[in-house]
């Protein structure tokens, strides 16, 4: 991102001192965000326990698909229940090999299960002493943004207070649609995907809760508990606009990830 020129072959570090200043000076670049100590703490943290879900994920398909290769069904309606782990447990395979094998997964899937849940205890708890534990708070009234997926957006976004305007966060997340225009034509393609693709994939999840109709949960209502006024009107004067839009964008033809990726490109606006 840094200019130079064409034929520029002589590099030293008093040189590269020199073209920064200057560069920085006339506005060609911007000086990078540095993040706390604590605030990367938190953001490892919280990383370490969405890889602790991935790998749960990657378990639990492995042993999906050896039953499926042995030409097993569970009969049952939840999968990964209490039943059906039971199930699990109480199959007996006709080669002991194979029996080993199933052992071995549903073993790996209980240690995994239990370390999400120690990641998730500890998440909880260390949030509790962040210093951006009040915005955390405040973005969980929104719908879609629980407090996993609020920890995570605010540990990777850090300080936003430093964008003043939410197209410059939107742009930031790589949710902005690319643009090729020139004279009368204007031609948009997707999003940019720049920035930080997990700040960026965590909202898209959010977005998907609002093809539903505006409503206040019971837990929705829970996490809005004690928040001000001010910032309860917003989160509600957004969900309407975004369950609208949701709606306005379905009935115009368009494709539901051009849709629900939109709706997380508004979502930013209440955070700055």
């Amino acid at each position: 991102m840094i200019p130079k020129k064409p034929g520029q072959r002589v590099k030293t570090d008093k040189r590269d001192a020199l073209i920064l200043t200057q560069l920085l000076k006339n506005g060609d670049i911007d000086p990078i965000y540095v993040p706390e100590p604590e605030d990367e703490a938190v953001r490892d943290l919280s990383r370490a326990r969405e890889t602790a879900m991935r790998d749960l994920n990657d378990t639990k398909y492995q042993l999906h698909a050896f039953l499926l290769r042995n030409n097993i069904k569970y009969g049952g309606t939840a999968n990964w229940s209490l039943k059906h782990m039971r199930w699990l447990t109480e199959m007996v395979l006709p080669h002991p090999a194979q029996q080993i094998v199933l052992q071995e997964l549903i073993q790996a899937i209980n240690e995994r299960i239990n370390r999400l849940q120690r990641l998730d205890n500890e998440l909880t708890h260390q949030v509790r002493k962040w210093r951006y534990y009040p915005v955390v708070q405040a973005i969980q009234a929104l719908r879609g943004i629980r407090l996993l997926v609020a920890t995570g957006v605010i540990a990777e976004l850090g300080d936003l207070s430093r964008f003043d305007h939410p197209r410059k966060l939107m742009s930031y997340v790589g949710l902005t649609p690319t643009e090729h225009s020139s004279g009368g034509s204007r031609k948009l393609g997707g999003i940019t995907k720049c920035g930080n693709s997990r700040a960026r994939r965590l909202l898209i999840e959010g977005a998907h809760s609002y093809q539903y109709a505006a409503n206040i949960s019971k837990e929705l209502q829970i996490r809005q508990e004690g928040l001000p006024k001010n910032v309860i009107d917003t989160a509600w004067q957004a969900q309407l606009r975004l369950c609208k839009r949701y709606q306005r964008l379905m009935k115009r033809g368009k494709h539901y990830n051009v849709v629900v990726t939109a709706i997380a490109r508004e979502m930013i606006a209440p955070f700055v």
